[in-house]
């Protein structure tokens, strides 16, 4: 059935530029457990504002706040085989943070803050340590959105 979800880049200014915080899914989630994802994702409680939700997610999964701009959203589909699927329509959000990522170890394996060519050069020498929703939206940032983000991630949109 189609839901709701939201996922969330934040970026923060690193010792050698802007870089996006990504995160590893703990092993213990049902789906897609320990590929690397984006900043925080998750879906809204029943009567919950995006704005709410994207909030309380960044809280428990990582101890952040940050501020954050909503840029797209799309629908995503796929099958997890006998996991089950997915059918969500995705707010994709970005943002800035300053302070300390504490992430909860219930929910994330590891973090680490990225470069975009880093990023960018991982997607596509290793693609299947990635979530696929990831991609997408990275893709979709990059491309169609960069001049929208370009605030957040300090980077100019690239020709293609």
């Amino acid at each position: 059935q189609l839901h709701q979800a939201f996922s969330v880049f934040v970026f923060r200014q690193g010792a050698h530029g802007w870089e996006l915080l990504i995160q590893q899914r703990s092993e213990n989630k049902p789906l897609f457990a320990t590929k690397w994802a984006n900043t925080c994702c998750s879906h809204p409680r029943r009567g919950e504002s995006m704005d709410v939700a994207t909030r309380r997610r960044l809280r428990d999964e990582l101890n952040i706040e940050a501020n954050l701009e909503f840029v797209y959203k799309f629908q995503y589909q796929a099958d997890f085989g006998d996991a089950g699927s997915e059918n969500e329509l995705c707010h994709v959000f970005v943002g800035r943070v300053k302070s300390e990522v504490k992430p909860n170890k219930h929910e994330i394996s590891a973090i680490r803050f990225v470069s975009r060519d880093e990023l960018d050069s991982e997607l596509e020498s290793s693609p299947e340590r990635f979530t696929p929703w990831f991609k997408l939206e990275w893709h979709a940032l990059n491309k169609t959105f960069a001049s929208r983000i370009a605030k957040y991630s300090g980077t100019r949109p690239r020709i293609s």
